[in-house]
Order: C-alpha cells, then sequence, then structure tokens
C-alpha cells in the first residue's frame, strides 16, 4: 500500500470514529431535549433511541443502492447532517413551544431523517475503505472504529458537551464537527471530483451558518423558553443533571428545576412551613438535622428557626443549585442566606447513595425531593430507601417527606404514604393548600406503635406566616376525592409510583 493509500484509508477510518461518535450524541440529545420537555424520562429514552436505531436500519438498507459515486453520497451525507443535526435542538424547542400536540410527528420525524442520515455512512464508508484491503479486514477495522466512536460520543455527551455547552449549542458543536469531516474527505479526495470548488463553498457558507448558530444559540433559547415560561427569565443553566431557571414576575420569584416550578415566592411558605415544622416539633430532640434534596436553601431556612439546632446536613446531587443558591441574589434573599450557615454542611451526592454510606443517627430527616415522575427518582420513594431513613433516624426521630399532590395525583400520594408505612413507620398523611402548586401533601412518620398527631405540634416562638393551631387542625382532613386508594407500596424492582405519578399527570394534561 502506498503513503497516499494508507493516507486515505486512515482518514476514511478516522471519519467512522467521528461519525459514529455524532450519531450516538444526536441519538442522546433528541431523547435528552424530549426528556426536559415532556418528562417521563425512561419512556422518552426508549422511545428516541428505538426508533433512531430504527431508523439506522432503514438507511443500512437504503445504502445498497447507492451503486456509484460513493465518496459524493458520503459527502452529501455529511453535509445533510451537519444542517439537520446541528438545527435539531432549535427544531425541538419551536416545535414544543409553537406546535402544541403536533411535537411528537416533528420529534419523530427529525429522529427518522437523522437516523437514516447516520445509517448510511458507516456502509458508504465500509464500501470505501474496502478499496484499500480485503473484506475481512475492513469490515473488522470499520466495526472497531464505529464501536469505539460510539463510547466517545456516550461518555463526551453527558460529561462534556451538555454541562459545558447546553443542548442548543451541543448541536451546532456537533454539526459543525459533520462538517469538518466533509472539508477533510473533500480536501484528502479532490482528485477523485471533477471540481472540488462548489462543495467547499457550501461547506463554507455553512460552517458561517452554523456558527452564528452557535454564537447565538443562549438567544435563541432563551426565546424559546420564554414560550415555556410566563414569566420574565433571570437566569437559565444547564447542569450535568437538570435545567435551572429562576423567573420573576413583579414580586413573584420562581424556580424551575427540569421545566417543573420548585418553588413561588409568594406562596412557598405554605409548603415549607408544612414540611418541615410538624416533624421539627414531634421529635423528641432538634439538635441534628439531615435535609435530602431542598438546595434551593428553603427548608434549611425553616429549620433554623429552631432553637437547639446544632448540625444540619444538606444532601443535594448538584452542586450548581446549592451555589446558586448560595450567590444568586434573588435566591439569597429568599432563603435567608441559610447556605451560609455554620451550622450547615453541603454534601453533594445522590441521596441514596449517601444514605448506604453513611452511619450518623439524625433527630429529624426531611425528604424534599422532586417528584417521582421517573425511574430514576422512583428509588427516592422505595421502601428499600425509607428502611434506609429509619435506620439512620435516632431514637424519637421524626421523617417527613414531600409526596406530590393527593388530588392531581391521588394514587401516587397514597403509594407513597403505603411505601413508607411497608419501611416500619407508623404514618400520619396531610395536606396544604398551596396556590401556586394546587393541593399538595405530605407524610409524617415515626419509628413507633402510634403515628405522630399533627395536633401535638407546638409553634410557640416559631415566626410563620401560615402555620397555627387553626391551619394544623385541617391538614389531616381529606376530601372524598383525595381519600385514600387501594394501591400497593413502591420497591427498586417494582417502581408502581411512577405509573401511578404517570396516569394522574395524564388525567390532568
Amino acid at each position: 500500500m502506498s503513503e497516499q493509500d494508507r493516507r486515505e484509508a486512515l482518514t476514511l477510518l478516522t471519519s467512522v470514529f467521528l461519525v459514529a461518535a455524532c450519531g450516538l450524541i444526536y441519538e442522546l440529545l433528541l431523547a435528552t431535549i424530549s426528556s426536559y420537555l415532556i418528562g417521563s424520562s425512561v419512556t422518552q429514552f426508549s422511545l428516541c433511541i428505538g426508533v433512531f436505531i430504527g431508523a439506522m436500519g432503514i438507511g443500512s438498507y437504503l445504502s445498497q443502492f447507492v451503486t456509484a459515486h460513493l465518496l459524493r453520497w458520503f459527502l452529501s451525507v455529511e453535509i445533510l447532517l451537519a444542517v439537520v443535526g446541528g438545527c435539531s435542538a432549535w427544531v425541538l424547542f419551536g416545535a414544543y413551544a409553537y406546535l402544541g400536540g403536533l411535537y411528537y410527528g416533528a420529534l419523530f420525524l427529525l429522529i427518522g431523517l437523522l437516523g437514516a442520515l447516520v445509517g448510511i455512512e458507516l456502509p458508504l464508508l465500509t464500501r470505501l475503505l474496502s478499496q484499500y484491503g480485503a473484506l475481512k479486514e475492513t469490515i473488522a477495522q470499520a466495526l472497531s472504529f464505529d464501536y469505539v466512536g460510539s463510547l466517545l460520543g456516550s461518555v463526551a455527551f453527558p460529561l462534556v458537551l451538555l454541562p459545558a455547552l447546553g443542548m442548543t449549542r451541543t448541536a451546532f458543536v456537533v454539526g459543525l464537527l459533520n462538517l469538518g469531516i466533509a472539508v477533510w474527505n473533500l480536501r484528502v479526495f479532490a482528485y477523485r471530483l471533477k471540481d472540488s470548488r462548489p462543495p467547499l463553498l457550501l461547506c463554507a457558507f455553512l460552517a458561517v451558518f452554523l456558527g452564528f448558530g452557535l454564537v447565538i444559540a443562549d438567544q435563541a433559547g432563551r426565546f424559546f423558553e420564554k414560550r415555556l415560561y410566563d414569566d420574565e427569565i433571570l437566569f437559565a443553566r444547564q447542569t450535568p443533571y437538570q435545567k435551572i431557571v429562576v423567573t420573576r414576575f413583579r414580586e413573584d420569584l420562581r424556580l424551575y428545576l427540569d421545566g417543573n416550578l420548585q418553588f413561588s415566592s409568594l406562596d412557598e411558605h405554605r409548603y415549607h412551613e408544612s414540611l418541615v415544622h410538624p416533624a421539627m416539633s414531634l421529635a423528641i430532640r432538634q439538635e441534628s438535622v439531615l435535609v435530602l434534596g431542598g438546595g434551593d436553601g428553603l427548608v434549611v431556612r425553616e429549620v433554623l428557626k429552631w432553637p437547639g439546632i446544632k448540625q444540619v446536613v444538606l444532601v443535594d446531587i448538584d452542586p450548581a443549585m446549592t451555589k446558586i443558591a448560595r450567590s444568586y441574589p434573588s435566591l439569597k434573599t429568599q432563603n435567608g442566606s441559610s447556605l451560609d450557615d455554620p451550622r450547615v454542611t453541603l454534601v453533594h451526592e445522590d441521596a441514596f447513595t449517601y444514605l448506604m454510606k453513611s452511619g450518623a443517627l439524625y433527630s429529624v430527616i426531611i425528604g424534599d425531593l422532586p417528584d417521582p415522575n421517573n425511574e430514576a427518582l422512583a428509588k427516592l420513594y422505595s421502601r428499600e430507601f425509607y428502611s434506609m431513613i429509619r435506620r439512620r433516624l435516632a431514637p424519637g426521630g421524626t421523617f417527613v417527606t414531600q409526596s406530590t399532590s393527593p388530588l392531581f395525583s391521588r394514587d401516587a400520594f397514597w403509594c407513597i404514604e403505603r411505601t413508607v408505612a411497608a419501611a416500619g413507620f407508623a404514618t400520619t398523611p396531610y395536606h396544604v393548600y398551596v396556590p401556586s402548586f394546587g393541593d399538595w401533601g405530605f407524610v409524617l412518620a415515626k419509628d413507633s406503635a402510634t403515628p405522630p398527631k399533627l395536633s401535638d405540634t407546638k409553634l410557640t416562638g416559631l415566626s410563620l406566616k401560615y402555620l397555627n393551631p387553626e391551619t394544623l387542625s385541617i391538614l389531616g382532613v381529606f376530601d372524598a376525592e383525595s381519600k385514600p386508594t387501594l394501591v400497593t407500596a413502591s420497591t427498586l424492582d417494582r417502581p408502581q409510583v411512577v405509573r401511578h405519578y404517570e396516569r394522574g399527570a395524564k388525567r390532568w394534561e
């Protein structure tokens, strides 16, 4: 093999490696955007990746009908992929913002087109490579480079691209990489083409277009997000774990995580006072408190109102959330700089993992975790999780968790209550009306023979806006639409709480 042949073969093999990485990143990107917009991450990832792979199969099948000009076809595919893939995030956000119920049509059309184009790439490259060696060696090399490239894409997307660039910029960067592959092959194989200048000029124009999209990605993202959020967006950041958005309308400051409202400053006190103070009051001691979730610092703010607090451990998986809560002025004002209190220790770890490793005992444990809207979060509402919490409670301690809405997610709420009870707790379910959320539920629990009584809650000396003996007396009363249903406990093996939650969400769409 001549030096020129080796150079060309290496170019094609490297192209296999890079296009495999790009293809996998497109898969993950589309599934991530759909999960962010729709929720139910397992369903969205399964649908998006499944349809993408099916479309790749169709693309691979269609490649057999390309019988001549293989290089030109490959270059055309790369250029088309650069445009469609680079704009894919814009297309999905725009479809969700403006097309409403037609979103899935746009999603699957986009997945089908990208998947088919990605499916065509490898067969074309393999046939081009066969000119430089035996077929068995060509296939082995092409597949090995393809698999390793896919590995690169699967690692780079969650660890580097998504946290550093966000979803929209990632799409444009990968689109530019596809375009770069086309330009590289155009230069190396220019002698095979009658005139390489027209495609090079097209690539230059598209590079400017994609580069411009990369530059204005944040502004365009805010434009689409304005359609998703009612109020002015003050802050938006994609982290490796979630999309954090802070909005304001007049005096109403709101925090959203992955599009889900976490609090409104106008009424969050109703939620946080109801979550924290019954559990704090009914514990024998209030010295040591564990807060699971609650990275915005609002639960900790309420906990610190109790005298005698010596230690508060806040476990939140996302360091960006607690950093924003400590540094962003509006959030810091809302939480009263609670996370800067010397008694507060921040632990950035998954709550399940933390409980598995920790041997400490706590007087009170408070769960302010996201709703169980996917299987990844369902483990934080499982019997196994609550059993670990029970082992971490000091004698006479109390546990409380937010438990979704007993009205909008009735079965999910009672499933959580049954699950806490199945872990060996005596439980007291209750709920409060929060205007920005609606009717919202909690489960209070003690490791004892008798359930804790809300009527025994003492609030003397606390500066509260909502909770008082009169409001406490009605928190445990459920009307006919919210009364218990026949559901069973949720476990790691059978995360039933997710199905209940999804059914409740669909009912009220």
